[in-house]
């Protein structure tokens, strides 16, 4: 994966929205059982990964990273993915949210689906000048709530 259009200075298009997770396995290092489902998304061009970290987190709070090649075959995938983007401070920030004995993955991407869209906006004056995420918890207990 290539994100050069990204890191090299200034894009050479409008970037759709950038996202990131952090995801937490409980029961130590992740199986790859999502990355075909990752990989379905970047091959039909709807995200482009632009890093990704995995760490695990000691029973002590030591926070240290997984080289891809201590995760298994499946993860190979994401070799030369990694931009270094999610830095030391990132991983920090990213460590206090998940429990001592856990394993992590830390991934930001590129919503491609949107940069039409973004351009189009761009395009004709307009800006982004808020966004967020609903919790998908949160959503359901709205429209239960609701009735709906």
């Amino acid at each position: 994966m290539t994100t050069s259009d990204v890191t090299d200075g200034a894009p050479e298009r409008d970037l759709g929205p950038i996202d990131y997770i952090v995801i937490e396995w409980t029961s130590g290092k992740p199986t790859g059982e999502a990355i075909p489902h990752l990989i379905d998304l970047v091959d039909r061009g709807i995200v482009r990964v632009i890093d990704v970290v995995f760490v695990a987190k000691s029973e002590d709070g030591i926070v240290t990273r997984f080289a891809l090649d201590e995760l298994g075959a499946d993860f190979e995938v994401f070799d030369g993915a990694a931009t270094d983007l999610i830095g030391d401070d990132d991983v920090s920030e990213a460590a206090a949210a998940i429990a001592p004995g856990t394993a992590a993955a830390i991934l930001v991407w590129e919503n491609l689906w949107a940069a039409p869209f973004a351009t189009a906006v761009h395009n004709n004056g307009g800006e982004v000048v808020a966004s967020g995420r609903i919790p998908v918890q949160d959503l359901l207990e709205r429209l239960e709530s609701a009735g709906a």
